[in-house]
């Protein structure tokens, strides 16, 4: 039980103060109605202490698998005809993690004191982004919440699964990538300075090639420091660069222009968008409400800006492909299109046939697939010229070194 400090005031109207236990402030209300008062405030007493660690747990952004599971499990319980505290009584009970424990309490608190669980989740944005708690809002209107649940846990499922299988793809690149680089320092740092001294004191003129990796390799060793240091503040500049807006806007329609990066990055944000729309859209939340949701999960600010121009001609009475469809403007800035004409004509036969959810579903389904094509297969002609770049980088700098051996072995004989 929790302590609350309350103000109440008697028959005679005065007013008496003080602590005392309970469940929820709900329940401290009731108490001092049965004493016969009337409450003026009741507030939860933590001190200061619990407060900086409440702070710190909660203020803990929740990871995509530990919001699938929560989102999962208050599905299932809420499927079995559990009330919503009670659900939340079993989520803190078995929840594994001490921060995940404090904030499922922190909502069951809440909705003991009379919160719907959609207010309860908005006094937690960090955990619960406002698409999770429009959702649950829609879900309580319909009074469809657990169905809800378990469809906005099978989109945080996909969305986790297509962003870890991309993720994944590029690992084994970057590694080969690390390595290669590390393998080369040591070699021109290490190696090639080791070599060139015993070269030195045969005093004989060196083929090209070793002059040319001697003269890299005293290149590394005096200015490679300097080199790292103008890597890492020209990333800093561009950092801070892509911070404002109007270029960050710029780079992100640029990069929509890219050969292969660009075709990526419009498919998964293709994919998000559709399938945020879908279940929101299909959930009963209104379309503008979608729109606006929907926009805040494109990372592509063009796109991004598209999504809250579309918004806007829906509110003037234009459908959404139409909407969506790329303007004059547009065309004449270079032909940037931004969202696949497959989302369109695919968001235009479900406004005409009132199926607008499942044809959104199948556009997201359409380019998460393309999204994971792509990358699957940009990762596998990536991963034979990385090696192949590698092998020949080694395989020069070993020239540079048995090349003056032989000569000098043909030399002694």
């Amino acid at each position: 039980m929790a302590a609350f400090r309350f103000a109440a005031a008697d028959n005679a109207g005065k007013e008496q103060s003080g602590v005392l236990e309970a469940d929820s402030a709900r329940a401290a209300r009731q108490v001092l109605r049965a004493r016969g008062l009337i409450p003026l405030t009741v507030e939860a007493v933590v001190s200061e202490s619990q407060r900086r660690g409440l702070t710190m747990t909660l203020g803990r952004r929740l990871s995509q698998t530990e919001l699938a599971v929560l989102t999962r499990q208050l599905a299932s319980l809420l499927g079995a005809s559990l009330p919503v505290s009670d659900a939340l009584t079993v989520m803190v009970e078995q929840s594994e993690k001490q921060s995940v424990r404090e904030l499922m309490a922190a909502i069951r608190t809440d909705v003991l004191g009379g919160a719907s669980l959609s207010k309860a989740l908005a006094r937690h944005p960090r955990q619960f982004p406002g698409i999770y708690r429009a959702l649950i809002s829609a879900g309580e209107e319909s009074g469809k919440l657990g169905s809800v649940l378990a469809s906005l846990a099978d989109y945080i499922e996909e969305r986790a699964k297509l962003q870890q299988k991309i993720t994944l793809a590029f690992v084994y690149p970057i590694i080969v990538t690390v390595v290669a680089l590390l393998v080369v320092i040591g070699l021109l740092t290490y190696v090639v300075p080791q070599v060139v001294q015993v070269f030195a004191q045969t005093k004989q003129a060196l083929p090209l090639l070793t002059r040319v990796m001697i003269a890299t390799s005293d290149f590394v060793r005096s200015y490679g420091w300097i080199v790292a240091v103008a890597i890492v503040l020209a990333a800093f500049l561009v950092s801070r660069a892509l911070r404002v807006p109007a270029a960050k806007l710029r780079w992100h329609t640029r990069v929509l222009t890219l050969p292969v990066i660009g075709v990526l990055s419009r498919s998964i944000n293709t994919a998000r968008f559709a399938s945020t729309l879908a279940i929101l859209v299909g959930s009963g939340v209104p379309m503008l409400r979608s729109l606006q949701a929907a926009g805040e999960t494109l990372t592509n600010l063009a796109m991004r800006g598209r999504v809250m121009d579309a918004t806007s001609r829906v509110r003037e009475g234009f459908s959404l492909a139409k909407a969506l469809r790329a303007d004059g403007e547009e065309r004449r800035a270079g032909h940037t299109r931004l969202f696949p004409p497959v989302l369109i004509h695919l968001i235009a036969s479900g406004e005409a046939t009132g199926r607008l959810p499942d044809m959104l579903n199948r556009a997201a389904d359409i380019h998460a697939r393309e999204a994971e094509r792509r990358a699957l297969f940009f990762t596998s002609l990536l991963e034979p010229v990385l090696i192949l770049a590698m092998g020949v980088v080694v395989m020069l700098i070993v020239l540079a070194v048995l090349l003056p051996i032989i000569e000098i072995n043909q030399l002694a004989r």
